[in-house]
């Protein structure tokens, strides 16, 4: 495993994956942990506290929420596939297929993830011109010319949602490396940044596991100052019930995956009480990278593309509506049918 990631279980048989020695936290807590604390480095007033050596991360982080404040290991988030639990899957090459056309909106889902490549279907929106550099795809960083574990998920993630919500613009932000690899440091980065122009969609495609199965703190408290936007997440490719964050977070739609016929729950897909809606992500087609075998477009599966057909959908219904109104409308249990331990079921584009 990297040395930069370290498996603990402070439980036995609820593991974790976090950076070793950093812990997370805001102004109060540095001065909480200043006797373990080698060094500090602080953006978007989130402080990253490098503890000295021996230090328990997890041990400080239970005892300074004990006093108050807020803290977190700095727990390793991952698209799919992930480190433990859940398939290896991989894209496979796949046809062209139509481009989404619909009317412009002034909808925007922003997509924390990989970044984005200059695909056909938006290279040359706007909204794409205007990022481009600072949310580039990076399709790998061996330098062996392979395609890395998660190099595309991204772009096929965005496919989906236009899919879904053609004329959408999206705001990509690259959070994760192309092994599909981020932590809760990154994530609230970005979060920090949506502050200031907040999406009316968030779609978060990537999670972890926490050392004590609790929501962070610091990431709840970031998502619940994003008040207009509704945030989905994926449930995670784990095939168990353990909650799975930030899709396990009140007030975020946590999306499982259904098989292709979208009837039953696929082997890989999280579920439980905490789960709020499923889509199919089984073999899903969207846009993908142009690189060997592949032309632009792959065929792929996990609960991360799940999620991505739940956010097309809620971003087509807000043309019109609130997001609020139009995740309400998208989920409504009398429009659609209900899989227990999965929530509501929602189509995923033809």
């Amino acid at each position: 495993m990297d040395p930069d990631i370290k498996r603990v279980e402070p439980v036995a048989g609820a593991p974790a994956l976090i950076r070793p020695g950093q812990l997370l936290t805001d102004a109060s807590g540095t001065a909480a942990v200043a006797r373990w604390t080698a060094a500090v480095a602080e953006a978007d007033g989130v402080f990253r506290v490098r503890l000295s050596p021996g230090v328990d991360v997890c041990d400080l982080v239970a005892t300074i929420r004990g006093q108050g404040h807020r803290a977190s290991p700095n727990h390793v988030l991952t698209g799919q596939p992930l480190f433990f639990g859940g398939p290896a899957s991989r894209p496979f090459p796949a046809a062209p297929l139509t481009p989404p056309e619909g009317a412009e909106s002034a909808v925007t889902v922003a997509v924390p993830d990989t970044g984005l490549t200059a695909h056909p279907w938006w290279r040359e929106r706007p909204w794409f011109l205007e990022r481009r550099r600072e949310a580039v795809e990076l399709p790998g960083s061996d330098g062996d010319g392979e395609l890395e574990a998660q190099a595309g998920h991204g772009t096929f993630i965005t496919g989906l949602i236009l899919r879904s919500a053609p004329g959408v613009e999206v705001h990509p932000l690259r959070v994760l490396d192309s092994h599909g690899v981020g932590d809760e440091a990154g994530l609230l980065r970005a979060l920090a940044h949506l502050k200031n122009d907040p999406p009316q969609v968030l779609n978060l495609s990537l999670g972890g596991h926490t050392f004590d199965d609790r929501p962070s703190p610091l990431v709840e408290a970031a998502l619940a100052e994003l008040t207009g936007t509704v945030v989905v997440a994926c449930a995670g490719n784990t095939a168990s019930d353990r909650p799975f964050w930030p899709a396990a977070l009140s007030g975020v739609i946590a999306v499982g995956a259904l098989d292709a016929a979208e009837e039953s729950r696929t082997p890989f897909s999280a579920y439980g009480p905490w789960v709020d809606a499923c889509a199919r992500g089984e073999w899903l087609t969207s846009a993908f990278l142009e690189r060997g075998a592949f032309h632009g477009y792959a065929h792929w599966s996990g609960t991360s593309f799940a999620a991505a057909v739940v956010s097309g959908a809620i971003a087509a219904a807000a043309r019109d509506r609130t997001p609020k109104e139009a995740a309400e409308h998208v989920l409504d249990p009398l429009r659609s049918r209900q899989i227990p331990d999965l929530g509501v079921v929602v189509p995923a584009p033809r």
